[in-house]
């Protein structure tokens, strides 16, 4: 219960850095009728496209961005933004020692049901949505062993 609530917190954190920002209405041009309704505005450069949410990304890199670099890190150390506060600390994909002592299908494993599922830290939450991605998840191992190499 505990890692859902950090991943929740994470992530509205995460979204509300994106909210918090003030801007002014935009002024009135002369003449205009203040009583209007508004005109649709045309969606900017800036804005994404509407997906699903349950839509899951076929880009292993695209995955590893948005799900996993917030803990781990962007060079898989372990040392993401969120990782500050977490007891015991994620996981130093670039230790070469680790690296060796698992497979690839306990990574998966560890991916899919979260550190709990596996006897690690239950900090690790669970991605039960990428089970039905093989080929993401065979991806997200291939990103995660590339850190070994270094």
């Amino acid at each position: 219960m505990l890692d859902r609530a950090i991943w929740v917190s994470c992530s509205v954190i995460a979204l509300g850095l994106g909210a918090c920002s003030k801007s002014e209405p935009a002024a009135l041009p002369p003449n205009a009728n203040p009583n209007a309704p508004a005109a649709p505005s045309a969606p900017s450069a800036n804005t994404p496209a509407a997906s699903p949410p349950s839509a899951v990304s076929d880009d292993p890199h695209e995955v590893f961005k948005t799900r996993c670099v917030m803990c781990h890190g962007e060079l898989g150390h372990g040392d993401g933004p969120a990782s500050a506060p977490l007891n015991p600390k994620p996981r130093n994909y670039s230790d070469k020692e680790w690296q060796k002592s698992v497979t690839d299908d306990q990574i998966k494993r560890t991916i899919t049901g979260g550190g709990a599922s596996v006897g690690k830290s239950p900090l690790m939450p669970p991605q039960p949505d990428l089970a039905s991605k093989p080929e993401v998840l065979d991806g997200l191992v291939k990103i995660i062993r590339g850190f070994g190499t270094t």
